[in-house]
């Protein structure tokens, strides 16, 4: 066995020194590289079954992730594979011929795995049938259809023990970052995509984000909007709401003020205050030698009635092109209320989550001329604004 696998390894080495990586047939280099994904799951099967695991202290399953240099994922489905492998000598067959990849032999050891008494001998040679004919995708569905189909109470009994796994983590990071991590079953994570997927689209020539920032974004809106409905469970008798603590300095933007700090010690900067502060709760705390000598009552930026007004005049996001409507937008002051802006209906303009962090954070301005509304980028701003009766300009 060691000659044997010294003169693989050495026929590997000639052939990535002499072969021409432009005349390679890519496909045949795959069935080769399956062939031999199909030997290791075989000699990894043997090896589980002379108890080399045991040796080492370890599960099959760990052994063969250590071994190999493989997840403990890959390190289950080779071991799966090496058990009905040679059980299925059509399936073997194929592999061996390159008519079907490693992938949907995996697909098939699986379903014959899950069967167990259930699988029909008389139907391999179908099943071989189908992964020459459907792309690795499509067949594993069909096998999970077919896996429904041989044994329901099985398949339910499988889908409730995915969901025992389920889990999410939302953990807070050195720089205040949030790690996300986690597992959702089969409808909880397709309900969740498709939520987010329905807020990142792309918003034209000026979003240069990516799909991963879209998503996340849009995860940022999602929550911020319904937070923003109040119909969330309430906790000891408040609505889940995000506490933020700043110094008024630190509120008017000054020189030498300290950061903002949000719930959990994390630090934000100076424009994301001003955005917070557009649309929010305010208490007054007032302090002496560190000391609480007064709190005042909880007010919000915005009165209920010029919110409505806001509301029934604007209707939609009020930046060009965006189509988010009133109930997904968010008051923002022209000139920021941060800075000494008037909360009234002729300085408020609505805006959704997006497009008010762009005038914000973004570094994008808001023009008022009457009536409209423009937006200048960054690159444009103009160092002086004419101003006149009809004319605002964000702060």
């Amino acid at each position: 066995m060691v000659d044997e696998c010294e003169r693989l390894k050495s026929a590997a080495r000639d052939f990535d020194l002499e072969a021409d990586d432009d005349f390679v047939d890519p496909k045949a280099l795959s069935a080769v590289i399956d062939l031999l994904q199909g030997k290791l799951c075989k000699v990894l099967h043997q090896a589980r079954r002379r108890g080399d695991h045991q040796l080492a202290r370890l599960t099959p399953t760990s052994w063969v992730a250590r071994t190999c240099g493989l997840s403990r994922t890959a390190a289950a489905d080779r071991l799966c594979v090496g058990k009905h492998l040679s059980s299925l000598p059509a399936v073997a067959d194929a592999l061996a011929k390159g008519e079907i990849g490693f992938q949907s032999t995996s697909a098939i050891c699986h379903l014959r795995d899950q069967l167990r008494e259930k699988w029909d001998p008389a139907n391999e040679s179908e099943t071989v049938e189908f992964a020459r004919r459907f792309s690795v995708e499509d067949f594993r569905a069909l096998c999970q259809h077919a896996r429904h189909a041989a044994d329901p109470d099985g398949f339910e009994k499988d889908s409730e023990d995915d969901y025992e796994r389920r889990w999410l983590e939302v953990n807070p990071m050195l720089d205040g970052m949030h790690a996300i991590d986690g597992v959702l079953d089969p409808a909880t994570g397709a309900a969740f995509r498709t939520a987010l997927e329905s807020l990142a689209q792309w918003r034209g020539e000026g979003d240069t984000r990516n799909h991963g920032q879209r998503m996340a974004d849009a995860l940022g809106e999602l929550l911020d909007h319904h937070m923003n409905e109040g119909r969330l469970p309430r906790q000891n008798g408040v609505r889940p709401h995000v506490t933020l603590t700043t110094t008024l300095e630190g509120l008017k933007g000054e020189v030498g003020s300290p950061a903002a700090e949000l719930e959990g010690g994390v630090l934000i900067g100076g424009k994301t205050v001003e955005r917070l502060a557009c649309d929010c709760t305010m208490s007054r705390v007032l302090l002496a030698d560190s000391m609480v000598i007064d709190v005042g009552r909880a007010t919000r930026t915005i009165a209920p009635a010029t919110r409505r007004a806001l509301q029934k005049r604007d209707r939609h996001c009020r930046w060009p092109g965006c189509d988010r409507p009133i109930g997904w937008t968010n008051p923002h002051h022209i000139e920021f209320w941060s800075r000494g802006g008037p909360t009234n209906l002729t300085n408020l303009v609505s805006l959704c989550h997006y497009h008010h962090r762009q005038v914000h954070e973004g570094g994008w301005q808001v023009v008022k001329a009457g009536n409209e509304f423009r937006f200048h980028p960054p690159e444009r701003l103009r160092t002086a604004f004419a101003r006149g009766p009809d004319l605002g300009v964000a702060a």
